[in-house]
């Protein structure tokens, strides 16, 4: 029975928390997203079922700019229905690197090539219901070179350096779709 999670990295103290796989189906198999439904055994020696999405992993680049300024890009988020501003990121393809995957993603969603790369951080997304790890790299020494055609592109844009003074707009609707402001 493969497992399509990550390899288990407990410690030592960690035995009476782990859930061990019993059974495993997979439920949906798309392009990107595939959902499992396991059986799992319980520390206190139970069954319950555990459903998941398995992603294969993904970037996102903080490209800076020699005078401080950040490039993000507006994109349109299709299950959210609304355009937003974001890093340059995207999903590692089948054998592909992190590194390699951020290296591709700035020059396609960008248009930038980094003389230095730094990795940040690890981020799981959701780890309650799905595999996803996101990679978070920052990208120094930018040379403009042309963003390549990719599949759905939209405008790309510099901004003010992360230092500024960001505040909520009492604008919107909801207090968790507030679009963020300067100040």
């Amino acid at each position: 029975m493969d497992d399509p999670r990550p390899r288990r990295d407990h410690g030592a103290d960690d035995g009476h928390l782990i859930e061990t796989r019993v059974a495993s189906e997979c439920v949906f198999e798309g392009k990107l997203l595939h959902v499992r439904r396991d059986r799992v055994r319980l520390p206190d020696g139970g069954e319950a079922t555990r459903e998941y999405i398995v992603h294969p992993g993904a970037v996102l680049v903080v490209p800076v700019l020699a005078d401080g300024r950040l490039v993000v890009e507006r994109q349109f988020r299709y299950p959210l229905n609304r355009v937003f501003i974001e890093f340059p990121a995207g999903k590692l393809d089948p054998g592909e690197t992190p590194l390699a995957t951020a290296q591709r993603e700035l020059v396609e969603e960008a248009g930038y090539e980094a003389a230095t790369w730094t990795r940040l951080a690890t981020v799981h997304t959701v780890v309650s219901y799905s595999t996803e790890a996101i990679e978070f790299f920052l990208a120094e020494g930018l040379t403009h070179v042309g963003r390549s055609s990719t599949t759905g592109s939209s405008s790309r844009f510099a901004r003010s350096p992360s230092t500024r003074c960001w505040r909520r707009s009492t604008a919107a609707k909801s207090p968790t779709s507030r679009p963020w402001r300067r100040c």
